[in-house]
């Protein structure tokens, strides 16, 4: 049964781009990993209808901090945003219907705290104006897996003027 993530990539990523666990390209998640027995292309669908007159919208990079159960991963917070959270909440809730244990954390969460996790290097610096265009559904293959996480399904978001055309 896959683990899958749901992502907000700060660069567009292509449907089957796979990368190493250390390589993750920069981004904020918006489904915390969860486990599922539908078919990749079935939650794809679910994604895209939730978010389908999503316009791209812009956040703002806030303060770093420690995340994880030994607050030992260093990453920056994103600064409050409305738009972000109401989609969060509809992409939960969208993917809880596939979900294996709609129960687990990846749903019942009591604060989504969004942010940008530090890789190698890489990182988004305080007060930058992030422009999020896309989400992508990501298998979150175990870490021994050679070929590492792996793009599902991507789903761009509307520019803001074709959602005020629509």
């Amino acid at each position: 049964m896959p683990r899958l993530v749901v992502v907000m990539p700060l660069e567009p990523l292509n449907t089957g781009d796979s990368f190493a666990v250390d390589d993750w390209p920069l981004h904020i998640t918006v489904v915390a990993p969860f486990l599922s027995d539908a078919e990749p292309s079935d939650v794809g669908g679910i994604i895209a209808g939730a978010a389908s007159r999503q316009q791209s919208f812009t956040v703002f990079a806030g303060e770093d901090a420690l995340f994880g159960r030994r607050e030992n991963i260093p990453v920056t917070v994103i600064v409050e945003s409305a738009p972000l959270a109401r989609l969060q909440r509809t992409l939960v809730d969208a993917v809880r219907t596939v979900a294996a244990v709609p129960d687990e954390p990846a749903f019942t969460g009591t604060r989504f705290r969004a942010h940008v996790t530090m890789k190698r290097g890489r990182r988004v610096q305080q007060d930058a104006a992030l422009h999020l265009t896309q989400i992508a559904l990501v298998d979150m293959a175990p870490r021994a897996n050679p070929g590492g996480r792996s793009v599902l399904a991507t789903v761009d978001l509307l520019p803001i003027a074709e959602l005020r055309d629509a």
